[in-house]
């Protein structure tokens, strides 16, 4: 996979940029999501389903969209300061990012930098878990940690979740600290309206549909969407949608190569989203 730093000179603003952030060092009771980006990757181009988004958006034919490859990560804290650094970069030059984790810590040091960029943002979020430990086995930027970090640092103005069905006492009484919008499964319903506000990020965790979708995933949480339910919601966002990430897809528990799929597919319409919803153009 090429270098994506050597390709960012020729971007033009307004374009969608896949950007592989293979990360799961962070990771607790499983590895695996590092694996994850080539694996989309190879499922979006084998042949066996088309670029085109169900609003008829051919991303094979879009001049926006373009595909950076992978960050080539180091360890420990360097990994978060180089994908700051990344996506710094690329949103200095006006581009809209898809991240592909990876496992959900990667959504903090993102957001990092769009705080640098964006005020209020407004955060959907969609997990079967909602991310919000303090710190979990010792470690606070744990991949259960990175939204109790993001609105540490008030890198969003609002943070919208939905899918939640694992809170427990400690991660209720943050919610409550941080203002968190929490819809969890038991909430949920098909005709739940959004009221989402621009600018918008999405963080998509696989693990939000149910098992029986995506087995892909290193945490089992049964109880959650359908795979039609999160296409539904990615594309009623009707505010832009200037970045978002797809993680904790876990190629090893992935036998039936169902879970990557359903990446690939979320991964395309999430990226119609973008170029349908962008507020920038291309530069002649």
């Amino acid at each position: 996979m090429k270098n994506p730093i050597e390709s960012f000179d020729r971007l033009q603003p307004g374009m969608v940029t896949i950007l592989g952030v293979p990360y799961d060092e962070n990771s607790s009771f499983m590895k695996g999501p590092a694996s994850a980006p080539p694996r989309i990757r190879e499922v979006l181009n084998s042949g066996s389903i088309n670029l085109c988004s169900e609003s008829g958006i051919d991303l094979g034919a879009e001049l926006r969209f373009h595909d950076l490859g992978d960050l080539n990560l180091s360890i420990g804290a360097a990994a978060f300061e180089q994908i700051e650094k990344a996506i710094t970069d690329l949103l200095e030059r006006k581009v809209i990012v898809l991240s592909l984790g990876g496992d959900h810590a990667i959504t903090y040091p993102i957001l990092k930098a769009y705080g640098k960029k964006y005020d209020k943002l407004s955060i959907l979020h969609l997990d079967a878990h909602p991310d919000l430990y303090d710190e979990f086995e010792g470690n606070r930027y744990s991949h259960a940690c990175p939204f109790a970090r993001i609105m540490e640092d008030n890198l969003a103005g609002r943070l919208v979740q939905i899918g939640i069905r694992t809170m427990n006492p400690h991660q209720h009484t943050q919610a409550e600290r941080f203002g968190v919008e929490v819809i969890d499964m038991q909430k949920w319903r098909p005709d739940t309206v959004l009221d989402l506000t621009g600018p918008v990020y999405l963080s998509l965790d696989m693990d939000v549909l149910d098992p029986a979708f995506a087995p892909g995933v290193s945490h089992h949480e049964p109880g959650g969407l359908s795979t039609r339910d999160v296409l539904n919601i990615i594309q009623g966002i009707n505010a832009p949608i200037v970045g978002a990430d797809i993680v904790e897809f876990n190629p090893k528990r992935d036998s039936s190569g169902i879970t990557a799929i359903a990446a690939a597919k979320f991964l395309k319409e999430i990226a119609a989203r973008m170029v349908e919803t962008g507020n920038w153009k291309l530069e002649t």
